[in-house]
């Protein structure tokens, strides 16, 4: 323990197995954030899911979330420590104002995630900074390449998924997803893109969810019943009301 010790201490020192435990232990500070976000992408939509906990009776839910807007067309959920979150989120909506204002047009989802991690990844050579300890899914749709899923995690790593996890449970549901995706998704609805959603989060938690437990965000090619001014350009949508989410969820176990 004291040679690991020794390296510890400072975030720019590798050991000798070439690793860097400060690094380590933010990947260790999502997992023990103690909930599980799901990422899925359909034909024309993608989803993303999280738990919801309110660990004091006395907070107000409705100002607990871990899903929020970047621009009109992208959002994203954050896994992890809540007030690096925050300062995660803020960083990307200031990239993508600063990238609207100097080209003209929206970032893209995976310019977006691209930046990002670029950014964590300075996080992890420089003395004065620590890595945030949080994931970030970026969902958006891309108006050439559709719906779309990015993954960043504290080393400033970022990748495009079909569905993808993070989180306490993130390799059980993983191996869940890959299971489902090997047999074939048929995801042509975004109705059908959500119960998976839903059905995969109960199946890894072992559970039956409930409406004020989960959160949902959605970007849809279509409208989504919302009254807004009829455009080519898809949008971010708001999350799904609690009323929605029972629907789906009472959808769900009709379905079983």
């Amino acid at each position: 323990m004291s040679g690991r010790t020794s390296y510890d201490r400072y975030l720019t020192v590798f050991s000798p197995e070439g690793r860097l435990y400060q690094v380590e232990y933010a990947f260790k500070a999502i997992s023990a954030a103690g909930h599980t976000t799901l990422a899925i992408r359909g034909d024309d939509s993608s989803v993303v899911i999280t738990q919801k906990k309110v660990p004091d009776k006395l907070l107000d839910p409705e100002s607990i979330s871990h899903i929020w807007n970047i621009t009109p067309t992208i959002g994203c959920v954050m896994t992890g420590r809540h007030a690096d979150a925050r300062s995660q989120v803020q960083r990307a909506q200031n990239e993508a104002v600063q990238f609207r204002y100097k080209y003209g047009y929206d970032i893209t989802p995976d310019l977006l995630a691209k930046r990002m991690a670029n950014i964590n990844q300075v996080y992890t050579q420089r003395a004065a900074m620590r890595p945030l300890g949080i994931s970030m899914i970026i969902i958006g749709l891309d108006p050439e390449l559709g719906p779309q899923i990015f993954k960043l995690d504290p080393a400033g790593y970022f990748v495009g998924f079909h569905a993808t996890a993070s989180g306490a449970k993130q390799q059980e549901a993983i191996n869940h997803l890959e299971k489902g995706f090997k047999k074939g998704w048929k995801l042509a609805d975004v109705d059908d893109v959500v119960q998976l959603a839903l059905g995969s989060l109960a199946t890894v938690l072992a559970t039956d969810l409930k409406k004020g437990e989960v959160e949902i965000g959605i970007v849809n090619k279509k409208d989504g019943g919302k009254f807004r001014k009829v455009s080519a350009v898809p949008r971010f949508e708001d999350l799904l009301s609690e009323q929605e989410i029972d629907d789906h969820l009472q959808k769900l176990g009709e379905a079983d």
